[in-house]
């Protein structure tokens, strides 16, 4: 290939073919010229290496998300609805490493003294906090769960509070809704939540939209929330979250919080 090549846009072959065609023509052309041609075309080809090169990886750093940065004074962990009854839903064959990972980035949090605040579902006796218009409440009325006091409604084990931990206490789906968790965010000087929880299209997604329309900066834990259904998890991790928090596994969670000033 030569310049020419490149200017007029005739492709490696018909540059071969002309210069196969001169040598029939002018038997006696000289070494030297076609020396030259074949320096031409390597120079031009290294050139463009180096220039796909180079765009390839500067499209790479445009790309490259930054890294999660945990500013300690102003962030807090929500551990949402992991009680027993909400952890007894989630498939088995997840369970255990779903919790180890809620257990991991609580760990990581309560290092660096990162405020622990427990969002848990809980009604009273006869429920008289469920409409029957609430579809989802009334069957969980009927079901009876997470009634206050049954160990059904207790936080699991795995992810127990510590003292001086914080735990509001909702009668609805999202964390801000029928809570005071808004007036202890503000006493605390709290503007970043972090969050896991059960489920993701439960207390995870109302709590991000919620939070978003407070303009809260929002980091998701994907591995330590879950739903009880794999692919309305994935979609909302990979598609919907990212929109208005940003998600990142426990790994990177915990990677950042050690990281934290």
């Amino acid at each position: 290939m030569n310049t020419d090549s490149i200017l007029y846009g005739r492709s490696p072959q018909e540059d071969g073919e002309s210069l196969h065609a001169e040598i029939a023509v002018h038997p006696s052309m000289c070494q030297t010229r076609i020396v030259s041609k074949m320096r031409t075309a390597l120079r031009t080809t290294a050139l463009l290496c180096v220039f796909f090169c180079v765009r390839a990886q500067q499209a790479a750093a445009a790309d490259k998300p930054e890294p999660l940065k945990i500013d300690r004074g102003h962030t807090a962990l929500l551990v949402m609805d992991y009680q027993n009854d909400i952890v007894g839903m989630v498939p088995e064959a997840a369970r255990g490493s779903l919790v180890d990972k809620a257990a991991e980035a609580l760990k990581a949090a309560r290092d660096i003294h990162l405020p622990i605040i427990y969002v848990v579902v809980r009604f009273r006796d006869g429920y008289p906090e469920v409409s029957p218009q609430n579809k989802r409440f009334a069957i969980l009325k009927q079901s009876g769960r997470l009634r206050e006091g049954t160990p059904g409604a207790e936080i699991h084990a795995r992810v127990a509070p510590a003292p001086g931990d914080i735990i509001v206490t909702k009668r609805r789906v999202g964390a801000f809704s029928t809570t005071d968790l808004e007036v202890v965010l503000r006493a605390k000087g709290i503007t970043t939540l972090a969050m896991l929880g059960i489920a993701t299209s439960g207390v995870v997604l109302s709590t991000v939209r919620w939070a978003a329309d407070m303009d809260y900066p929002m980091i998701v834990i994907s591995d330590a929330t879950a739903d009880m259904d794999s692919e309305v998890h994935r979609v909302l991790i990979e598609k919907i979250l990212p929109t208005q928090a940003t998600v990142v596994t426990t790994q990177e969670f915990v990677k950042a919080v050690h990281s934290a000033k």
